[in-house]
């Protein structure tokens, strides 16, 4: 990933609450007939391994479940938020005219050797823990164990589970960090008016 000095964020602390938060990621590798992609919920480890482990689960049908040899280098990209920025916001553009659109967003890639595993004690363990993680929250949250277990058993079946122990990190938080203080501020507002808060809390605006 191209990442100019001024949008890197390298602290781990913050590309795992990204991850976290992101929830899917599209994950790739090369297989025999080439590149292929899966679009998956992860779950994060944070104490596997200097940079985490991410975990999921893919369709057995899935020709990256059926093309994954064990060590094969896979890429985890997870998104954050993300908005058009137009050059009408800056005050730049009032000045010198000399100003174009872009795009802000946050993105993570997580690389590393894919393993694959179907060992129905530890799939039953990883839907378990996917399922906590994004059911903890609800007022009634559904647990594996409300459906029947033979139920349960069946569709373990018809999945193979993979690790990623991440042995590259990187993010890029691009949020307008190149431009002036004004231009930055008129982001922040402009966004804010479009009712994109989440985008326009992470551009660093000067406090006046």
């Amino acid at each position: 990933m191209y990442v100019p000095p001024a949008f890197r964020e390298d602290r781990i602390e913050i590309l795992h609450d990204a991850i976290r938060q992101a929830g899917l990621a599209t994950l790739v590798s090369l297989g025999a007939d080439g590149l292929v992609a899966s679009h998956v919920p992860m779950l994060l480890d944070a104490e596997a391994g200097p940079n985490g482990t991410l975990y999921g689960h893919l369709a057995k049908a899935n020709p990256h479940a059926a093309g994954g040899v064990a060590g094969t280098e896979a890429l985890a990209i997870f998104q954050g938020p993300d908005a058009y920025i137009t050059p009408s916001w800056y005050e730049t553009k009032r000045q010198t005219g000399k100003v174009v659109p872009t795009w802000n967003y946050v993105a993570i890639h997580a690389s590393g050797p894919l393993e694959m595993f179907d060992d129905a004690d530890r799939l039953l363990d990883l839907v378990t823990r996917l399922t906590v993680r994004h059911e903890g929250g609800r007022a009634a949250p559904w647990a594996v164990s409300d459906a029947p277990p033979d139920f349960v058993r069946a569709h373990l079946k018809g999945i193979v589970g993979f690790a990623l122990p991440i042995a590259r990190l990187e993010g890029k938080w691009k949020m307008s960090q190149n431009r002036p203080a004004a231009d930055r501020a008129g982001v922040a507002e402009g966004l804010g008016a479009e009712g994109r808060d989440d985008v326009a809390a992470l551009v660093p605006v000067e406090p006046g």
